[in-house]
């Protein structure tokens, strides 16, 4: 990723064109996020765009970035503050949560979910949501002792993302069969993962 920026003025930059990618899929596609665009939207020069990304696929690494990390903020913000005390309705929370998220969220849609991204969702960008997945659920549930929690989690976390994926990309819109898909999958998935610890 081409970004370089230290002082107070680039950083405030590179967030003005971060926040122009985020403007132009309101509107857009992430095809339309290109330098030329991102110029325009962020009313900086192309050369002062150019200086910090070289490329529209660092822009989009950074606003998925942005993204993962304000479902993560939204995971913990929820209204929702019942207690589970069996898995597979934790689970289900979790996806709901999740789930509502990218449905409030059409840049974050078009950007992971509609599209093959590229560069895709680095796997270090999921680890916070995958370690609020497991602060809320344990919260609520004693999980058994599980060989890398960490790992398992963010595996999770990967399947309900593909399942939402694939369910935007099936039905033009996220709805009640992603989302009960997404739960069915990731909980079978926690069940087995807990099934060979013993």
């Amino acid at each position: 990723m081409g970004v370089s920026a230290k002082q107070e003025r680039s950083k405030l930059r590179v967030a003005k064109i971060i926040e122009a990618a985020h403007q132009i899929l309101l509107t857009k596609n992430t095809e339309d996020i290109t330098i030329s665009n991102l110029a325009i939207y962020s009313d900086l020069k192309r050369t002062s765009t150019y200086k910090f990304f070289a490329n529209p696929d660092d822009v989009k690494e950074l606003l998925v970035q942005r993204y993962i990390q304000e479902c993560s903020q939204n995971f913990l913000q929820t209204d929702n503050q019942d207690i589970y005390d069996d898995l597979s309705k934790a689970t289900e929370e979790s996806v709901i949560r999740i789930f509502n998220f990218f449905s409030s969220n059409i840049g974050a849609q078009k950007l992971i979910l509609q599209n093959t991204v590229s560069p895709p969702v680095q796997s270090e960008t999921l680890h916070q949501l995958a370690s609020q997945i497991i602060s809320y659920i344990e919260t609520n549930i004693k999980l058994p002792a599980m060989f890398n929690k960490e790992g398992v989690f963010l595996v999770m976390v990967q399947i309900i993302i593909s399942i939402l994926s694939l369910n935007i990309k099936e039905n033009g819109e996220l709805n009640q069969i992603g989302k009960s898909e997404a739960h069915r999958a990731s909980y079978a998935y926690l069940l087995s993962c807990i099934a060979q610890k013993d």
